[in-house]
């Protein structure tokens, strides 16, 4: 158990420490981001955030600073998501290929884009007996709770989960994304599972 733990603090973390990297890009297409001497140079090059003085170091560490911040939450829910498919291998037996649940939809000019979920349980693939047990318990508690017909709970392969970190209830985009999601997993034979992890 204690090489697990540390295996999974590992995996959780390690997204995380690329955020130390991070260097801002203002509006520019370079993959590294802008150098505190880059960024003095792009901006002091412009007479008037010259004159305004927004070549001041400060406001590189700022911008560094709130992009910063914006990619640990990335990466926190990157790291969750590893996490999250490591457990259920460990525990269920699954593979990588069963923890990982997607789906594919038009994207526009012809091209097809796939979404996936943060983890994916395959009922007929769990292979340790007493995870069967508690998951086989916690499902029909959840069937029973959403009125679940008989035939359409008999029906589904799984469950699929997305997490989120850090929900914001009035963020329509991810609400959005999460009922196209539900759909998409329903319709699949898969009962969505949404964990909003504050």
């Amino acid at each position: 158990m204690e090489t697990n733990i540390a295996r999974y603090r590992e995996i959780l973390i390690v997204p995380v420490r690329q955020c130390a990297e991070y260097n801002p890009k203002f509006g520019h297409k370079s993959e590294e981001g802008f150098s505190l001497s880059e960024f003095q140079s792009l901006y002091s090059g412009d007479s008037f955030y010259h004159w305004l003085g927004l070549d001041n170091p400060l406001m590189y560490s700022a911008h560094k600073v709130a992009g910063g911040i914006t990619s640990v939450y990335r990466q926190i829910g990157i790291g969750c998501e590893r996490l999250i498919r490591e457990v259920f291998k460990d525990y269920l037996g699954h593979s990588d290929k069963d923890v990982k649940w997607s789906y594919t939809v038009p994207a526009g000019n012809g091209k097809i884009r796939t979404l996936s979920l943060d983890g994916g349980i395959i009922l007929n693939k769990v292979t340790k007996a007493d995870a069967k047990g508690r998951i086989d318990t916690w499902r029909k508690q959840v069937y029973r709770h959403l009125g679940i017909e008989r035939d359409v709970a008999t029906a589904l392969n799984g469950i699929v989960f997305e997490i989120h970190q850090g929900y914001k209830s009035k963020d329509s985009k991810r609400q959005n994304a999460d009922i196209a999601n539900a759909t998409n997993a329903y319709t699949n034979g898969y009962l969505p599972y949404v964990c909003p992890n504050r």
